[in-house]
């Protein structure tokens, strides 16, 4: 993916990226997570969730040393939010950075963190003063190895199993003043505008497993005999592949729009929570469906319904489940309305 530009895609190309727009972005995560939706995530992080932040809030040093060696695909970085105790709850962060002289004291744990294990470098956000709660988040830009921070256990997880996720362990770990991304207490803003433009890379992965599960469905139904033809002759099959086409592309159309309401820099934060929502919930149902349609056979690993399957249910939960997109498209329609 490195050596296609896919790792990079929207960044600059003086800073080694490939220098395209969101909805190249879009299209390309579609095509990479149709083939796999693991390979997906891992290009979807290192895009949207590393590179993202870094290029918009980094000073030119960082940009320098977090972003260039980080867009061939041979190094690639994090983004740590979430911890045990909280994840839809971003501003409820417990992991603590305190000052000492020159340098902060991290302490806590960030859990869920995908690209966790190879990643040479993440973006983390840490509370700074907790008496300003929310505005008093700072993100920090951190190398890795680093002293201080150990790897916990690969999660074993459903699906998305060839990406790896594991938490972070903050113990005493001392990390110059140079490394904080963005002014302190900044570091609510930066997740939420990052998350929104994470949104439009997932929403892209779930696109990829629905159009997956569209066309083994499809190829399936138009070769499995059944009462003398093939099963695709039949009505309730035919219901079926026209229902998941209109999910699909329902879903498609909202993510392209939400990528170019970015690329044209027009407020995006609804149409982003709409494109998740919609196309993670697509992907859920048109898998559930082309599982439905192969019978039996979409139930053994000898089909690849059912890893499709399982790597869709993630994209309801992570970077904001279905019900936070809900509260996302419901609060900004409210503002929109005056309400």
């Amino acid at each position: 993916m490195g050596e296609l530009g896919l790792m990079s895609i929207s960044v600059p190309e003086s800073l080694g990226g490939t220098g395209l727009d969101y909805l190249a972005y879009a299209i390309a995560m579609e095509e990479v997570s149709r083939g796999c939706a693991s390979a997906g995530v891992i290009m979807s992080v290192n895009n949207s969730l590393y590179l993202g932040p870094v290029e918009k809030w980094g000073t030119d040093k960082q940009k320098e040393e977090y972003i260039t060696p980080f867009t061939t695909g041979e190094r690639v970085g994090c983004f740590a939010l979430s911890e045990p105790g909280n994840g839809s709850d971003a501003g409820a962060a417990s992991t603590t950075a305190k000052t000492d002289g020159e340098s902060y004291i991290l302490n806590g744990t960030k859990c869920w963190i995908t690209n966790g294990f190879e990643s040479e470098a993440g973006v983390i956000l840490a509370t700074t003063d907790k008496n300003l709660k929310h505005k008093g988040i700072s993100a920090f830009l951190i190398p890795k190895p680093i002293k201080g921070l150990e790897l916990g256990k690969k999660e074993d997880k459903l699906g998305i199993r060839g990406s790896s996720t594991c938490s972070l362990i903050f113990e005493d770990c001392q990390v110059p003043k140079e490394c904080l991304l963005g002014p302190v207490g900044a570091g609510f803003k930066i997740a939420m505008m990052t998350l929104d433009a994470g949104r439009i890379g997932i929403a892209s992965q779930a696109l990829g497993i629905a159009q997956a599960s569209l066309e083994v469905a499809a190829e399936y139904a138009s070769k499995r005999l059944a009462f003398g033809k093939p099963i695709l002759k039949l009505q309730t099959i035919q219901n079926k592949l026209a229902e998941m086409a209109l999910q699909l592309e329902s879903a498609r159309l909202l993510t392209w729009r939400a990528a170019w309401l970015k690329d044209n820099h027009i407020n995006y934060t609804k149409e982003a929570a709409m494109a998740k929502l919609a196309a993670s919930e697509a992907a859920t149902a048109l898998s559930h469906q082309c599982i439905q349609i192969l019978g039996g056979m979409g139930y053994v690993s000898d089909m690849p319904a059912e890893r499709f399957y399982r790597d869709a249910r993630i994209t309801e939960i992570y970077e904001g489940t279905s019900e936070i997109q809900k509260l996302v498209i419901c609060g900004n329609l409210i503002k929109e309305m005056a309400l």
